[in-house]
Formats: structure tokens, sequence, C-alpha cells
């Protein structure tokens, strides 16, 4: 009997040891910030690979080899879609030819699906600069928005991992009430300063403007993708003269320079932004950390120009 036992213990052992590791799943992301929200739903149970860099233009991505070999192994692509990453995903998921991440299928995520696109243009003229079909891409600086995103990527994990979705919904029930709880914070802080107007060097901030009551609608760029003129950047200086403007956004990947330039002759302040994680110092903890500083920042200058 006792020998019995041992061998019946000995086989338990051994198939323990023998039994697979539960399979993450594959996650591959075009942006951090897609990164960050697709990590607060999988959590430990996904691996995850964040194709372009933070401090990257999301249009002008390099589509490296190394790239190709990532989608290629995934379950999952998460995109930010309406165009932001045409310049370069399509070709990258051609030359990967992983059946799973085909357009129609479950392991291709559509972030836009659902986010009610602004600036969708009645005609395609190229002569207006670079303007995307399917509206403005840069949608998810509003944190409605982020909400909209965490749920589909929430449906697509669940639907490829069904034994895990209650977790992946828990996860998405917590991250919507911390963004919820922020949000009011968020438009509380920049309450002040509703209807002042702010100048960006490229329209990327229209929907975080639209949220939070900021009038985000003066460039640098003549026209969107198009450097700066000499004659262009002389109107905004007067206009920003006129009425009184006082605040430039730039992202990281832009020229800082021009903006300094036309800020030193407004009496403006450069403000240092980023639509994803990592792109400026103080906002490498994730979606609610860029947030923070995104609306921190921008009210801390509003409020220097009072």
């Amino acid at each position: 009997m006792k020998l019995n036992i041992k061998f019946l213990l000995g086989c338990l052992l051994f198939a323990a040891l023998c039994e697979p590791a539960l399979a993450k799943l594959n996650v591959v992301a075009t942006t951090a910030d897609l990164a960050s929200i697709a990590k607060a739903i999988g959590d430990e149970r996904i691996d995850l690979t964040v194709l372009a860099k933070p401090t990257e233009d999301p249009h002008f991505v390099d589509a490296k080899p190394s790239l190709i070999l990532k989608l290629n192994r995934a379950d999952v692509v998460v995109e930010g879609g309406a165009e932001l990453e045409i310049g370069w995903l399509p070709r990258l998921l051609d030359e990967a030819r992983n059946t799973k991440l085909a357009a129609s299928a479950a392991g291709h995520v559509l972030c836009s699906q659902g986010v009610a696109l602004k600036e969708i243009p009645s005609t395609l003229d190229r002569s207006k600069g670079d303007i995307h079909a399917a509206g403005n891409p840069h949608h998810i600086v509003d944190p409605v928005n982020a909400k909209i995103v965490a749920r589909n990527i929430t449906e697509a994990f669940c639907a490829l991992d069904e034994k895990s979705a209650a977790a992946y919904r828990a996860n998405l029930q917590k991250f919507t009430e911390a963004l919820d709880a922020k949000l009011v914070e968020w438009q509380k802080k920049l309450e002040p300063f509703k209807g002042q107007q702010v100048v960006a060097y490229h329209n990327s901030w229209l929907y975080f403007g639209d949220r939070f009551g900021l009038n985000i609608d003066l460039f640098l760029e003549p026209k969107p993708g198009v450097p700066p003129t000499p004659r262009h950047l002389a109107e905004v200086i007067l206009k920003m003269k006129q009425d009184k403007v006082h605040v430039i956004l730039v992202d990281p990947y832009l020229d800082r320079r021009t903006a300094e330039t036309v800020a030193a002759k407004t009496d403006a302040t450069v403000v240092d932004v980023a639509q994803f994680p990592g792109g400026v110092k103080g906002t490498e903890g994730g979606y609610i950390a860029l947030m923070d500083y995104l609306v921190n920042s921008v009210a801390k200058a509003l409020a220097s120009t009072k």
C-alpha cells in the first residue's frame, strides 16, 4: 500500500512538473498609449510589445524587419486607427503574413471603433496638408475616448482568451473607475481656463482641447504636416499678440527651436507635451500619469500668463 501511495504521489508530481504554463496572449501595440491601456486590461496575462517609441511621430515609424518578426509571432495587434499608422503598419502586416492579425480577425483591434472622430473631411484634398479620410486620429488624449479604447481591447482579449474573460472585465472596471475619478480632478484643474486659446505646433490636441474647454486651433504648421514658413509664423505671432495667447504646445518629435522663436516674440511659454507615456519626463507611469502631466503642465502655463 505504501508503495502504491508513493507511486501515485510520484505520478502527480511528474504531471505537475510537465504541465505547461498557462499561455499568455502575445500582444503588439503600435504606440505606448495603447500599450499602457492594454497592460491595464491584460496585466500578467499578456506579453506586450510596442512598435513605436514614445518620442516618435506615430505617422512615420521606420518599418524595420524586427517589427515584422514581432507581428508574425503576435496573437493580437492593437492599433489606434483613423489612419494614424497608415504610412507604415499595413506594410508591416502584409510582410508579417499572420492571419491572426487580418483586418477582420479577432486579433486585430481597431481602437478608433466607436469613437466620435472629429474633422472628417467632406472631400480629400491633399493641397490642405496631411489630412485623414477617417478624421483626426489623435483621439486618445481625451480620457472619455480612452475608456472606449479600453473596452475595445477588453472585448478582443475576452474573445481570444475566454477562460480569463472575468479577469479582463474586472480590470476594465478598475481602469474605468480610476479614469472617471481622475477626469473629475482634471476638469476641475482646467476649469478656470475654459475658453482660453492655446497654440500647438501640429493639430494633434483637438480632442484634449475640446474635452477641457480650451481652443487649440492655431498652429505653427501652416497645414498639417507642412513645415512652418516665415510668412505663416509672422501671421501666428501677430494673432498671438492680438488675442493675448501665451502658451505653445510642442511634441518631442517636432522642432522646439521654432516654438522658442515664436515664444520669444510673444512672451509665451513653450510646454513640452507628448501623446504617449514616456514621451516626456514624468509620464513613464502609463496613461493616467501622462494625462496628469498634460493637465498639470498646461494649467501651470496658463496660470502663469494671467
